[in-house]
């Protein structure tokens, strides 16, 4: 019985870890690079996340994401993970970065 127990808490423990992992920071220019504006960790997946206050920035960078990764323009209808998606990337780590003229204001994550 405690070899079921410890197993199971051992396969629950291994398939939190990515999530409980994730990392994601938000740049103020292209490819990751200049100034770091926040950097958040151990967010819950499924939920829409967003600067505070309105903010958005050239682009985020992204670690540990288990799943999938979606992340939506700053502006009008597309803020708070709203309308089209503009990147989606599988799991891992990366950065995406707005196209010209625009910012990046939310993501979605699982």
């Amino acid at each position: 019985m405690q070899f079921n127990v410890a197993l199971i808490a051992s396969a629950i423990l291994a398939a939190a870890s990515p999530v409980l992992g994730a990392e994601f920071q938000w740049w103020t220019g292209a490819g990751c690079t200049g100034t770091a504006v926040v950097t958040t960790t151990n967010l819950d997946p499924l939920v829409c996340f967003s600067i505070a206050n309105g903010g958005s920035t050239k682009s985020i960078s992204y670690s540990g994401v288990p799943n999938f990764i979606d992340f939506y323009k700053s502006g009008g209808g597309n803020d708070q993970c709203t309308n089209s998606v503009l990147f989606s990337f599988g799991p891992g780590s990366g950065c995406a970065t707005a196209p010209d003229g625009f910012n990046l204001e939310s993501f979605f994550y699982g």
